[in-house]
């Protein structure tokens, strides 16, 4: 009987609209959250004429893969732009982390005295910037990184944003872990990487991320610092194929010949080919990125 009950009153719940509701919202701003992506890569597969008289489409239009062919006609090159780029944004990622973490660490910790002056220090480089000039002549003129890998590297590795808010997060670990730690005999390099450090996981995902994000979308510091294309890294090598495209369809037609250079549809290829391995590991990266994202909210 109390079965029967159970059930009878299980059958007389309304039906769930509102969850119905909530998951249609979701799956449309899921995908005008994709479609932008699912536009580059199917303009990228598009014929360049077609696009232009018929307009962008989620489909491929005159499906072709002639803009990922003239993009591969130097393989070495783009493998070499390639391996360069991963290497830079492994090595300026861990050395970014690394720093702002021991930094952030530091002014974190009520015993250090001057912490209270090297946070106005780390403050005040948030808010005046020296600007592009003065690091130009910086890492150019007084240290001499022209042609050097490390120009790619140490001009950006260690942010005051990141600084700060490793900052927040060490202040927010319970102080009576380290100080029953310290009295245990250990010393501030083991209470770093034994106790904080395993404590900061989402943190560390989470700026890891955004350290992998900026090394692999960067270009300017290249611009800048590098004039041998061996060195060039992957974003400044697409743009130079970009600008060297647009340099022989101008040519192209002002000669009135029959060559086919790709227009838009190499400018979306750029982006497919650019922005894969930065999904990859956003996608591996993404409970841990949420998690730090949420570290810190209002428990109800």
């Amino acid at each position: 009987m109390a079965q029967s009950a159970t059930m009878r009153v299980r059958s007389k719940r309304p039906f769930p609209i509102a969850k119905v509701i909530i998951h249609m919202v979701l799956a449309i701003v899921a995908f005008l959250c994709v479609m932008p992506m699912l536009l580059v890569i199917a303009t990228s597969l598009s014929d360049d004429l077609v696009v232009a008289k018929d307009g962008l489409s989620l489909v491929p239009q005159g499906f072709t893969t002639y803009t990922y062919r003239f993009i591969l006609q130097n393989p070495d090159q783009l493998l070499r732009s390639y391996g360069l780029t991963l290497l830079v944004t492994a090595t300026g990622t861990a050395g970014g982390i690394l720093l702002s973490a021991l930094i952030g660490y530091a002014l974190a910790r009520k015993d250090f005295k001057l912490r209270g002056v090297f946070t106005f220090l780390v403050i005040f480089t948030m808010l005046f910037n020296g600007g592009m000039v003065p690091t130009y002549l910086i890492v150019r003129g007084m240290l001499g990184l022209h042609d050097n890998i490390l120009a790619l590297i140490l001009p950006t590795m260690v942010i005051p944003w990141y600084i700060m808010m490793f900052r927040s997060h060490f202040s927010g670990l319970p102080y009576e872990i380290m100080e029953s730690a310290k009295m245990d005999g250990a010393g501030e390099w083991r209470m770093f990487f034994q106790i904080a450090m395993p404590l900061s996981t989402p943190w560390l995902a989470t700026i890891g991320l955004w350290y992998i994000l900026k090394y692999w979308n960067e270009w300017v510091p290249a611009m800048m610092y590098i004039e041998d294309n061996r060195l060039f890294p992957l974003q400044y090598l697409l743009q130079q194929i970009v600008r060297n495209a647009q340099f022989l369809r101008s040519v192209a037609d002002a000669m009135t010949t029959q060559v086919k250079i790709p227009g838009l549809s190499l400018q979306m290829a750029m982006v497919v080919v650019a922005a894969g391995p930065a999904m990859f590991v956003f996608m591996f990266l993404q409970k841990y990125f949420v998690r730090g994202l949420t570290a810190g909210a209002v428990k109800g």
